[in-house]
């Protein structure tokens, strides 16, 4: 027996009803042109994944069963799982619907729900036991939900849904002891780095173990406005890759298929001694006849995207990812394009780099037409270079500490890239309210007393300009702000942090500029190196707001980026105290004495916990790192709090301890 299987990553929008149910036909539609005759789609695809408290609305919940209805029609002659919430006994289940020929034949339910990081599924469903069948009454009729497995003229088909493929007792080894043929896996699993090959050494380790095919289906693009998903389909059998789809594409989903030999996985498990099935009666099954094709035999050969086997591969990833996120947030939120604070830095000019790449990629691999149809109504863009000058606008806003280096390498980078630039003098607003304050405080504003108030007053000016410009365009402003500054709260607030989406707050300082120099020698697999970044990449890192005889830069007045980031990584991931990060810090730099140590790692903990009500204001940032800081969707911390004192007298003692050693 031989069964054509396909996988479908969509790219959903939460309660977007006619577009999820089009995405969905047209997944259905190739997966029937690729002659397959089971279809997995990704979890939640009814609804989308991401619709949080709207998951417990009764409206959300009936409009999802009448949108599974009318794609009842569409399966004729088809298998096909559709993902959606449903309700049973009071209470809200993440299900997965098997519908054979037009016909509903029950509703596998989620078994682990995933409740960390970024995911906060148990807020909205309950978990459903295993072992357990229940009934959900419609006026369709009563159909079976829980732990399911459906024979279909002899292929037995079981379910994990996401979550329940990463825990250590995945429902996959008891559906192999209920001699399952076929595990349906849909998934609505986030993008961070390098975590796709876990998800090929689970898919791959569930179907060797489980002797089973194995069929993976993961959502794609920016569904929500935080998480981004990648698009992964995979394919296996027996613990051999089949089929794995291309990731982060452009368009509304694409189907990976392949052709299983089940006939084969069923001798191989009968091969081994330490199969034992359940030989009695399994009342949990659902059963249904259904004509599955005869299909000659297949040499299927899986194909790699030449960027996941190279070298680079964060790097690659990183770039697919933003450029992705943000071409969906751009369309979704119906905005015409983007403005950016162009300043010359590294932040900036990293978020310039990846809206030039987003541009590039997604014309070419959708068209002008295609390209034109997903932005905004009667769009008439002709080539690339118009496209790239319409989307992105930028502005250098100079005050009399900004210095001709920024000035030069910001206007540089623009016009290497095509974009719209403008260059603002902020300066005598910023004299108009220093004139102004001093009048009301009757004394002089002066560096050696108002330093914080005297720079912060130049990043707040600089907002309301690229406000009205973002307003006049119909563009969402972007705010250029890093985790390294989310951190230590190295920002100021309605001021760089102004923005409606916040691309890179996730990714460290130390991280952008090795992306930035990549770019300049090298750049993305199908792109190229972007020379003009070179103007960027041999400045230090600096605010510019103070006077330039002060030399001021950014690691001057926090501490080195790589110590800043591996102190975050200890403090926050790790959960260390102050005393522990610093002795870890010793060991990882020794090139530092212990009082500079010490007053760096002080220095973090302080800041880190002074500045939550900063992190807490924050525009929506894209999740690509699993130890991210964003309070919304991965580390929580009190707004107010003892600010580590105890701890950090502690540490004082420690490093007075370590000073007295050395000598």
């Amino acid at each position: 027996m031989r069964v054509r299987v396909a996988a479908a990553a969509l790219n959903q929008t939460p309660i977007d009803w006619e577009n999820n149910l089009q995405n969905i036909r047209e997944g259905i539609r190739q997966a029937r042109a690729q002659e397959a005759s089971l279809l997995c789609l990704p979890e939640l695809c009814i609804t989308g994944y991401g619709c949080e408290d709207a998951f417990l609305s009764p409206s959300v919940q009936q409009t999802a069963w009448d949108v599974l209805l009318e794609l009842l029609p569409d399966t004729q002659g088809m298998v096909v799982s559709l993902g959606l919430p449903l309700m049973v006994r009071k209470a809200v289940f993440n299900t997965a619907c098997l519908v054979a020929d037009g016909r509903i034949l029950g509703f596998a339910a989620k078994m682990n729900l995933a409740g960390d990081g970024i995911h906060y599924e148990p807020r909205w469903f309950k978990a459903w036991p295993a072992g357990v069948r229940g009934q959900v009454v419609t006026p369709q009729g009563d159909f079976p939900v829980g732990d399911l497995v459906f024979e279909l003229s002899g292929l037995r088909i079981g379910f994990e849904i996401c979550e329940d493929a990463w825990v250590a007792s995945r429902p996959g080894a008891s559906l192999a002891q209920r001699a399952v043929d076929l595990i349906l896996n849909p998934s609505a699993s986030h993008f961070a780095f390098h975590k796709q090959k876990v998800r090929e050494r689970f898919v791959l380790e569930g179907s060797r173990a489980f002797g089973v095919g194995y069929v993976y289906a993961n959502l794609l693009g920016n569904e929500a406005g935080r998480a981004i998903y990648d698009g992964s389909t995979i394919i296996a059998s027996c613990g051999q890759l089949v089929a794995n789809g291309p990731r982060f594409r452009f368009g509304t989903g694409l189907v990976t298929s392949a052709t299983l030999d089940i006939q084969q996985n069923r001798m191989n498990q009968a091969r081994l001694f330490s199969f034992r099935p359940n030989l009695g009666e399994d009342l949990h099954e659902v059963k249904q006849s259904f004509a599955f094709p005869p299909l000659p035999p297949v040499l299927e050969t899986p194909h790699r995207d030449d960027w996941e086997n190279g070298p680079n591969l964060k790097e690659e990833e990183f770039t697919r990812a933003q450029r992705l996120a943000l071409w969906d947030y751009m369309r979704k939120s119906r905005s015409r394009g983007f403005v950016l604070s162009l300043s010359g830095g590294a932040d900036s000019s990293a978020i310039a780099c990846l809206m030039y790449f987003m541009v590039q990629a997604a014309w070419n691999e959708l068209g002008p037409v295609q390209f034109n149809q997903a932005l905004w109504p009667n769009c008439q863009l002709e080539s690339p270079e118009q496209a790239m000058k319409e989307i992105l606008t930028c502005a250098y806003q100079a005050t009399r500490n900004s210095g001709e280096v920024t000035r030069h390498a910001a206007s540089t980078l623009a016009r290497a890239l095509g974009a719209q630039y403008y260059e603002f003098d902020v300066d005598a607003l910023v004299e108009g309210y220093k004139s102004m304050v001093e009048g009301a405080l009757g004394r002089p504003l002066e560096w050696n007393r108002d330093d914080i108030a005297l720079q912060n007053i130049q990043a707040r000016v600089r907002a309301p300009g690229v406000w009205m410009l973002a307003n006049l365009r119909g563009a969402l402003l972007i705010s250029t702000s890093n985790r390294s500054e989310a951190a230590v709260g190295y920002a100021t607030m309605d001021g760089d942090t102004a923005g409606g989406v916040s691309p890179i707050a996730g990714i460290d300082k130390n991280y952008l500029r090795h992306w930035l120099r990549w770019v300049e020698s090298q750049g993305p697999l199908d792109h190229g190196p972007v020379a003009a970044v070179n103007v960027v990449n041999a400045q230090a890192p600096t605010a510019e707001l103070r006077p330039p005889e002060n030399k001021q830069t950014d690691e001057d007045d926090l501490m080195p980026y790589d110590l800043l980031d591996s102190v975050e990584k200890s403090a926050i991931r790790d959960k260390r105290s102050p005393q522990e990060v610093y002795q870890e810090m010793q060991l990882r730099y020794p090139q530092y004495s212990p009082p500079q140590l010490g007053l760096w790692v002080e220095r973090f903990f302080q800041l880190f916990c002074r500045n939550q009500w900063k992190r807490e204001r924050y525009a929506p940032s894209f999740h690509v790192d699993d130890e991210n800081l964003d309070p919304k969707s991965w580390c929580r911390f009190p707004i107010l709090s003892g600010s580590y004192t105890r701890e950090l007298k502690e540490l004082h003692q420690l490093v007075q301890s370590d000073i007295k050693e050395q000598w």
